[in-house]
């Protein structure tokens, strides 16, 4: 069983910086990509920032920047270090992974729960 679970999303001011958390645990074998995503009100899910397990990343267009997304492989762990931040950003963020839980099984895709993220005044 695998679980992701994001922490550190709150409300900021436009201008500001908060840093996101995704722990992942449970049976991983190995794990391929990690990413961010959101989604705003009205609007579909959008990748914000990858690793992969050699370290290449990629970043929306619009947090080039701003984000920087890294990943802690001895704790399972990947952050997102969100500076200057905008109104447009707010989003419930979701934590993704690629990963395998043992040497013969295919690879899967999982989702964290979400944490919100609301750049205002």
């Amino acid at each position: 069983q695998v679980q992701l679970r994001e922490s550190g999303g709150g409300l900021v001011q436009p201008g500001g910086s908060l840093r996101l958390s995704c722990a992942a645990s449970g049976s991983i074998f190995s794990i391929y990509v990690m990413a961010w995503y959101r989604q705003a009100p009205g609007k579909q899910r959008e990748l914000v920032a990858s690793i992969s397990n050699s370290l290449t990343t990629n970043y929306k267009e619009s947090v080039k920047g701003r984000f920087t997304i890294s990943i802690d492989n001895f704790k399972k762990t990947v952050y997102l270090q969100m500076n200057s931040l905008k109104p447009e950003d707010t989003a419930v963020y979701y934590c993704n992974a690629d990963l395998v839980t043992s040497l013969l099984s295919p690879m899967s895709t999982y989702w964290g729960q979400g944490t919100q993220v609301i750049v205002s005044s």
